[in-house]
């Protein structure tokens, strides 16, 4: 019996050791080798190929050959496989159609496995209707699990809901808090709102210089909102004797470098009249300007019913 149990214990350390070794070494192989593990069914080398033909790389360029690879992974549950293909379904591409309905239910199967940048674009398809009735309970839902698993974007998002009182009452004070998480991980939207918070004084005492510091950080990152919000207000800190002062982050890991945060511009953009999905880089910025109500504590949303596995289908029809 122990010599059977030995046997069996080496026998799994083996298989793990193989696979770590697959692991580190996939990244190493060139394409052709990947190209017959994933003929092969193995999952990860379907999701490289698959990036292979996304981004050009070992391989021509082409998202619906990218499609098709991603499909076959993510049929196996592969949840970032799911959260890729949701992707190149969001935008369309050269052989591959826009499906908002598609993208919606890849982004969810993945979104239930905790996959939290597929469950921020869940989020932002029920915000925005994609795909799915709009819902503004549930988009704040997602975003909340997304924002607990410290995706910055997905902490942005969730502020902004709380600062436009969408799917949750009102609080400043909780759209100040998760703009300034957002901030702290180097996202230029988050410092832009937090910095527009500063200005405005919503949700934490008005300080102008400390919002002209965030709108220079975030505009140093190439945000153009804050670039016009840092030119329009500089004049008024130096008229008033001030200068931009340094923010300290609230809670900034250790070992990263300080990041503080930036404001988002006063108006709102006009809704586009295209109804096809906004691109995945689109700017986030606050839409609208909140209205002066008291701040009120806001309950869970329910955690959504258990859904069975689907399919990608990963044709680009």
């Amino acid at each position: 019996m122990k010599r059977k149990l030995g046997l069996a214990l080496a026998g799994m350390s083996f298989a793990v050791f193989a696979s770590l070794a697959a692991a580190q070494t996939l990244d190493t192989l060139p394409f052709s080798k990947k190209l017959a593990l994933a003929k092969a069914g193995d999952e990860e080398a379907q999701i490289a190929v698959a990036m292979a033909y996304e981004k050009g790389e070992g391989a021509k360029e082409s998202k619906l050959e990218a499609s098709k690879w991603y499909g076959k992974a993510a049929d196996q549950g592969n949840a970032d496989a799911q959260y890729r293909l949701a992707t190149l379904f969001h935008e369309g591409a050269t052989g591959l159609k826009k499906n908002p309905e598609r993208a919606f239910k890849l982004y969810q199967s993945a979104a239930k496995q905790g996959h939290t940048e597929a469950q921020n674009w869940l989020g932002y398809c029920y915000q925005h209707g994609l795909g799915v009735k709009q819902d503004d309970k549930a988009a704040v839902e997602w975003y909340q699990k997304a924002a607990d698993g410290k995706l910055a974007i997905a902490e942005n998002n969730l502020g902004l809901m709380y600062l436009g009182a969408k799917g949750v009452d009102q609080d400043y004070r909780k759209a100040f808090d998760l703009f300034e998480r957002s901030a702290n991980q180097g996202y230029d939207w988050g410092m832009n709102n937090l910095g527009g918070l500063y200005e405005k004084g919503w949700g934490t005492e008005q300080d102008l210089a400390k919002a002209l510091f965030l709108y220079k950080q975030a505009a140093a990152k190439g945000n153009e909102a804050a670039a016009k919000s840092e030119k329009r207000l500089e004049p008024q800190v130096i008229q008033a004797g001030g200068a931009p002062a340094a923010v300290e982050p609230a809670s900034a890991k250790p070992d990263q470098p300080g990041v503080t945060t930036t404001p988002v511009p006063n108006e709102a953009k006009p809704a586009s009249s295209d109804s096809s999905p906004p691109p995945l880089s689109a700017a986030n910025p606050l839409d609208a300007k909140p209205q002066e109500q008291p701040a009120a504590e806001v309950a869970p949303a329910p955690a959504p019913a258990p859904e069975k596995k689907i399919k990608s289908d990963s044709s680009g029809g």
